[in-house]
C-alpha cells in the first residue's frame, strides 16, 4: 500500500505560529485589496467629475456650432438674393 506524501493529498501539519503568520498575511492581503479598491474608486470619481466638465464644455461647443450653422445659412440666403439681383441687372 502506498502512503501519499504529506501535503500532496492531505494537508501538512502546521504549527500554531505558522498558522498565525498565515492568518496575518491573509489579513494584510485583504487590507491591501481594500486600499487598492479605495484608490480605484478615488480615480473613478475624479474621472467621472472630469468627464462631467468635458461634457459641459462640449454642450457649449454644440450650441455655438448650431449658432454658426444658422448664421451661415442666413448668409447663404443673403448671397443668393444678391446674386439674383446682380443677374437681373
Amino acid at each position: 500500500m502506498v502512503v501519499p506524501a504529506p501535503g500532496r493529498y492531505r494537508p501538512a501539519m502546521t504549527t500554531a505560529g505558522g498558522m498565525g503568520r498565515k492568518v496575518q498575511q491573509l489579513d494584510n492581503d485583504v487590507q491591501a485589496i481594500y486600499e487598492m479598491l479605495a484608490t480605484i474608486q478615488a480615480t473613478q470619481t475624479r474621472q467621472h467629475n472630469r468627464l462631467g466638465e468635458i461634457a459641459t464644455v462640449q454642450d457649449g461647443h454644440t450650441a455655438t456650432l448650431a449658432e454658426h450653422t444658422a448664421t451661415l445659412a442666413e448668409h447663404g440666403s443673403k448671397l443668393d438674393r444678391i446674386i439674383a439681383l446682380l443677374e437681373r441687372g
